[in-house]
């Protein structure tokens, strides 16, 4: 299986203006303006093999923009090496822009003021697309994210989640090998997303796209992707299967308590839960407390024992520790991955 991405040593800095203080300082900076460094992305290596999907996630400032903005070439690295569908994305342009789809959450391809249709029939130019082929491809996919009721509409006119799936349709008009996805389903109801999610993975089963997924949206990327890479700071601190995520860092289980008494704390609790390496930690309502204990039967059934037989309970429930938690744990102890 070939790459469809490869990023080698990728830095991109920034220069930001330092101010000196004072009049004095204002004055001085009219004339000579001093400059710090700042580096954006520093120095990140990974590769995406073709048909693969992956989720690429972090905190806001973490580098997630700046490196989607070099594999897709509208930033210019400062150093390394950057290799998408076998191009270098800056140098060979406007080959490549014809090599990939984009979906950015914030920004539109499809043209305002005129009819959905209209947008599609001038990407098609842009793109080269033959009447044959866009005919048989873009049937199944105004089918697939059920937009034929919107075609005849303009952009303006369209709610968020009828224009996401538009300029879905729009980003993969040209069939690309290589779909990148910032934010797809943001602001949108339930029923979309799942519409969107299954559309993406049908994509991926048909034609082997390779998608690059940007979320903050962690549904998403369980729903669709295998594999996660995460940054923090401009560097790569986790890369590789979500399963291992949930088996090095989820073990746990969350056993929610509702108790009928609302004086419950925590130093009432804590005994319980001694000799089993778990935490208290304080749930949504003041009468609501959370055992985090090992996913282990006899642990959770010794624990839901006790505080049954030392308190009142009016609800019970078990969770898997989620996604989120996990990913705010590995932030937390900024574990890297060996």
């Amino acid at each position: 299986m070939e790459n469809m991405i490869e990023v080698k040593d990728l830095r991109k800095e920034f220069k930001s203006h330092s101010s000196r203080s004072g009049l004095k300082g204002a004055f001085r900076d009219l004339f000579t303006r001093q400059y710090k460094v700042v580096p954006a992305v520093n120095d990140i290596s990974f590769t995406v093999k073709q048909g693969e999907m992956v989720g690429y996630i972090g905190e806001n400032g973490a580098g997630k923009s700046t490196s989607i903005k070099m594999l897709t070439g509208i930033l210019t690295p400062t150093s390394g090496i950057v290799r998408v569908n076998g191009m270098d994305p800056h140098k060979e342009r406007e080959q490549f822009v014809r090599s990939i789809g984009v979906v950015f959450g914030q920004r539109s391809q499809l043209w305002w003021d005129i009819a959905v249709q209209e947008s599609f029939r001038l990407l098609k130019k842009v793109y080269n697309v033959p009447d044959a082929e866009y005919k048989r491809h873009m049937n199944h996919v105004i089918e697939s994210l059920d937009i034929a009721p919107l075609l005849d509409k303009p952009v303006r006119k369209l709610s968020l989640g009828q224009r996401m799936r538009c300029e879905l349709a729009a980003a993969l008009l040209h069939n690309p090998p290589l779909l990148f996805l910032d934010e797809p389903t943001i602001g949108l109801d339930v029923l979309v997303k799942l519409k969107i999610r299954e559309f993406l993975k049908e994509m991926n089963e048909k034609y082997n796209t390779t998608v690059l997924l940007t979320t903050h949206d962690l549904s998403d990327i369980e729903a669709l992707c295998e594999r996660v890479v995460m940054l923090d700071e401009g560097k790569i601190i986790y890369d590789g299967q979500l399963d291992s995520l949930r088996s090095n860092w989820g073990e746990g289980k969350q056993i929610e308590f509702q108790f009928a008494d609302t004086e419950v704390d925590k130093r009432a609790l804590q005994p319980l839960l001694a000799e089993f390496d778990g935490v208290w930690t304080q749930g949504d309502r003041e009468n609501v407390w959370i055992a985090n204990v090992l996913n282990e039967e006899q642990v959770i059934s010794e624990v839901i024992g006790r505080v049954v037989a030392a308190h009142k309970i009016t609800d019970l429930k078990v969770h898997e520790i989620s996604i989120e938690d996990i990913i705010r744990n590995i932030y937390e102890e900024g574990v890297t991955n060996g």
